[in-house]
């Protein structure tokens, strides 16, 4: 399990919840993006992000997001998101996300997101707006 972790520099620990069950008693598919929501605020806070969000206004958003779904998650278990940045673009990057649990060490799921830099003052994206976030606070890190 760790081993297919070690490239995330963000994993975020979870516990599965008995409600998080649907009907067919797996997690619901909709809790998958849930652990990925979370392991990427826990990343862009590592970055120190959400402070440049307070300060300056400029930030992300999620423009896509998507899962694979390998093995069905069942209470009770542990769950481990891991979060990073693949791709850097003007206006946007890449983020993967890897699940695995303590039931389960190999994949769980998998999944994409997209991260739009957007200005929260003037509502659009910009070219400049993540390259100009980062120059302005000094912060120019990607976790890797």
């Amino acid at each position: 399990m760790q081993e297919l972790l070690k490239s995330y520099p963000v994993v975020a620990k979870f516990p599965v919840i008995w409600g998080d069950m649907d009907s067919f008693q797996h997690v619901n598919n909709a809790i998958y993006f849930r652990y990925f929501e979370s392991a990427r605020i826990q990343y862009f806070e590592a970055l120190g992000w959400m402070d440049i969000v307070d300060s300056l206004g400029v930030g992300p958003i999620l423009g896509s997001t998507s899962c694979r779904y390998r093995i069905p998650l069942t209470y009770p278990d542990t769950v481990y998101a891991g979060a990073k940045i693949t791709e850097m673009h003007e206006k946007r990057f890449t983020m993967e996300y890897l699940i695995v649990s303590d039931q389960h060490p190999e994949t769980v799921a998998e999944g994409t997101g997209i991260v739009i830099c957007y200005n929260y003052k003037s509502n659009y994206s910009d070219s400049g707006s993540c390259s100009s976030s980062n120059r302005k606070t000094g912060r120019t890190k990607i976790l890797r």
